[in-house]
């Protein structure tokens, strides 16, 4: 458990108060305004849905991706192998062998390099993750004790109107505790966005190609031992 999930229970009840004062009406100009276009949910329903990120399992997903690649070294190792023999197959073979290692275990384009980078983007979306639970814990912290918190909470102890009409009270103490969650998450989801866009290139499919020199024709007889 973490800092997030210590204040959830508070957070979401304050929260929850909030959404149902910002419903009926938000002062004009209010700088929440761009973020509910943005987000396009109020901040209740916002932070609910981020409690279930947790690093653990993106964390756990790039270990298990990295044990992976002791299976394409195992291959790798037998394809490395000493050959026998000698002629055109061989060296049809030995083209195809070559082509074969190079896909599976060299560069960042190989199946083990996209194995590497799959991992390694594993790895950073728990660190973001990590930071943003922090980022939105803290900001949680902060709404919770301040002024604007003891108004909304008295503004909706005996029930809150959504009536349309005049601004009421402590809806503009609302509209400020929701700008406040909705930015730092907007901060968080430009995080993913950034990350995303980062790792895109090294997570693209590692494509097979073929050696174009050398391979064997079938069309023709071949002369064995004679």
């Amino acid at each position: 458990m973490d800092a997030l999930d210590r204040l959830a229970e508070p957070g979401l009840d304050l929260l929850r108060r909030v959404d149902s004062l910002i419903a009926a009406g938000v002062p004009e100009g209010h700088r929440v305004w761009p973020l509910l276009r943005r987000m396009q949910v109020l901040p209740g329903d916002a932070v609910r849905g981020f409690l279930d990120l947790h690093p653990a399992p993106l964390a756990g997903a790039g270990h298990a991706v990295r044990r992976l690649v002791r299976g394409y070294d195992d291959v790798s190792a037998a394809l490395t192998d000493a050959v026998l023999w000698s002629g055109p197959a061989a060296t049809a073979y030995g083209q195809q062998r070559a082509a074969l290692l190079h896909h599976l275990d060299e560069g960042p384009d190989s199946l083990v390099g996209r194995l590497e980078s799959t991992a390694g983007y594993a790895d950073a979306l728990a660190d973001w993750v990590e930071g943003s639970r922090l980022a939105l814990a803290r900001t949680l912290a902060d709404v919770l004790r301040s002024a604007e918190a003891v108004a909304v909470v008295a503004a909706t102890a005996t029930g809150v109107s959504t009536r349309p009409g005049p601004i009421g009270p402590g809806v503009a103490d609302a509209a400020e505790i929701a700008a406040r969650v909705l930015a730092v998450l907007c901060v968080a989801y430009d995080g993913a966005e950034t990350l995303l866009r980062q790792w895109a290139p090294s997570l693209a499919e590692a494509t097979w190609r073929p050696p174009m020199e050398g391979r064997p024709r079938y069309d023709q007889p071949t002369r064995v031992g004679w």
